[in-house]
C-alpha cells in the first residue's frame, strides 16, 4: 500500500548560530498543515507549516512546495554508503513507502490523506552543497546525480494537512510518460534526452528553460 511513513520538518537548534539550512529535517507526529508556500522569493518558503527553507534563491515556491523520498531508496543508498539513513536524512518532508517516487509522471496528482490535500509532481531534486554538506561523503553530488533516485518535488493544488501512515493514491497520470527520473537523468547525464523533457506541460519553467540551455550548451 501507498503510504506517508513519516512526516519530516526542520529542526532548528534553540539558540544556533551560523548559516541557517532547512536540511535537517526530523519527524513531526501529529496532522501538519500543508498549503501553497507561493513564489520561490517573497513566499512562505516550504508548503509544510513551521517547515524552514534556507535558501529562498533555490529552494522552495509553488513547484517545490513539498518533497518526497522514498524508504526503499533510502534503504538502497544505507546498503551502498554502508551507514544508516533516518526517514529526513535527505532533508525530505515525506518519506513514503509503496510509492515509485523516481517513476513518477510529471504532473501526476496524489490524493494524500483524507484531509482534502492534492499534490501534484513537478521535477526531480537536484543535488547541491548543502546536500553534500549534510552526507559528509566526497564527491557526493556525482554519485547521487548518478543514483538515479532523486525524489520528487511536488506543488500543493488544494490544501489540507498529512500525518505518518496516511495513504498515497495517485488519482491522475498525464499521457506523455515523462517521468521524474527521465527529467534527472536529462538534467544530470545525458543531455540528449533533453528536447524530450519539455513535453510535460506541469515541469516548472524555470527547469524547462535549464534544459533548453543544457540542450543548446557546446
Amino acid at each position: 500500500m501507498a503510504t506517508v511513513l513519516t512526516v519530516n520538518r526542520t529542526h532548528v537548534e534553540p539558540g544556533g548560530n551560523g548559516k541557517k539550512t532547512g536540511i535537517d529535517k526530523r519527524l513531526v507526529s501529529g496532522p501538519v498543515a500543508v498549503r501553497a508556500p507561493g513564489p520561490m522569493r517573497g513566499g512562505l518558503g516550504s508548503g509544510i507549516v513551521d517547515d524552514v527553507i534556507g535558501n529562498r534563491k533555490l529552494h522552495g515556491g509553488d513547484d517545490q512546495a513539498v518533497y518526497a523520498y522514498a524508504r526503499e531508496d533510502l534503504d538502497s543508498w544505507a546498503a551502498t554508503l554502508d551507514r544508516e539513513l533516518t526517514n529526513g536524512m535527505f532533508g525530505e518532508n515525506l518519506t513514503t513507502t509503496g510509492v515509485d517516487v523516481t517513476g513518477a509522471v510529471v504532473g501526476e496528482r496524489w490524493r494524500v490523506g483524507t484531509d482534502g490535500l492534492l499534490l501534484e509532481v513537478t521535477s526531480p531534486r537536484t543535488p547541491c552543497k548543502t546536500f553534500a554538506s549534510r552526507l559528509g561523503i566526497a564527491g557526493w553530488i556525482r554519485t547521487f546525480a548518478r543514483g538515479g533516485t532523486p525524489g520528487a518535488y511536488l506543488r500543493v493544488l488544494e490544501p489540507g494537512s498529512v500525518s505518518g501512515g496516511d495513504a498515497v493514491e495517485v488519482v491522475d497520470v498525464p499521457a506523455h510518460g515523462i517521468t521524474v527520473g527521465f527529467v534527472y537523468r536529462a538534467l544530470m547525464v545525458d543531455k540528449d534526452l533533453l528536447p524530450d523533457v519539455l513535453v510535460a506541460d506541469a515541469l516548472p519553467e524555470d527547469v524547462k528553460a535549464l534544459a533548453r540551455r543544457r540542450a543548446t550548451a557546446t
